[in-house]
């Protein structure tokens, strides 16, 4: 896991673990970035292993903050709309900019 911080936006990027692996090591340091907007980049997925992510984006959001996936293999169509998939990073960082606007208007 390789985390870097920009201002209040956390990237954390997986690595060489799987993504099970990953999730597990990022809930135990979840506390640790519930004050940043977070951007998971994720490298090995499959929609089916997706459920847990998916859980830790819904607790994320409810600390009105926003929870980004950045995968090129998984496609925003085939998630709520309220789980966000782009596929590069300066997408993610465009959705969190936008997202930041949205919250200063009082959206």
């Amino acid at each position: 896991m390789i985390i870097e911080l920009h201002n209040s936006t956390a990237i954390i990027t997986q690595d060489k673990t799987s993504l099970s692996e990953f999730l597990k090591k990022f809930s135990v340091l979840h506390e640790r970035f519930k004050d940043n907007d977070v951007i998971f980049q994720l490298k090995d997925i499959t929609i089916t292993s997706l459920d847990e992510l998916v859980s830790i984006s819904e607790m994320h959001r409810q600390l009105n903050h926003a929870f980004v996936v950045v995968n090129s293999q998984l496609n925003q169509d085939d998630f709520e709309d309220d789980f966000i998939v782009v596929p590069t990073l300066q997408e993610a960082h465009d959705y969190i900019e936008m997202e930041l606007i949205q919250r200063d208007l009082g959206f």
